[in-house]
């Protein structure tokens, strides 16, 4: 993963970097996709595989109609680039409702798991392999 910020003093540099990363084989991920300065005409030059909506996006996405017409469109933006989506700060079975109903990859938050240290990672997903 890689901050929207850290990509934009300079583009050209970055997407030949993250060009040889990609071509090493390992996944590029646009963290906190929308709370950066890039234009979204840079994300075709980006070698990225999937881009994370930031928590303050999904925040509102139940309850605020802009809310929800934004994230929609940066879904289907995303998805018209052929990225993956990952949206962050999903707390509630509402807001991961919306975000698969538009066609959200993944989401992450406390609605699937809180932070936990390894010995109860290793547990918990002992218990959902099950």
């Amino acid at each position: 993963e890689i901050t929207e910020s850290a990509l934009m003093d300079n583009i050209e540099t970055a997407a030949q970097r993250l060009g040889v990363v990609r071509d090493l084989g390992l996944p590029i991920t646009l963290d906190d996709f929308g709370t950066g300065y890039s234009a979204f005409s840079h994300l075709k030059h980006l070698p990225i595989g999937a881009l994370k909506i930031a928590p303050d996006f999904i925040d509102d996405v139940i309850g605020d109609a802009a809310s929800a017409r934004l994230v929609a469109a940066m879904i289907a933006m995303a998805k018209a680039l052929g990225l993956r989506v990952i949206a962050e700060g999903v707390e509630t079975e509402a807001q991961a409702k919306f975000l698969a109903a538009h066609g959200c990859d993944l989401g992450q938050g406390f609605l699937y798991a809180r932070p936990m240290a390894e010995t109860e990672f290793v547990a918990w997903l002992a218990e959902c392999a099950r």
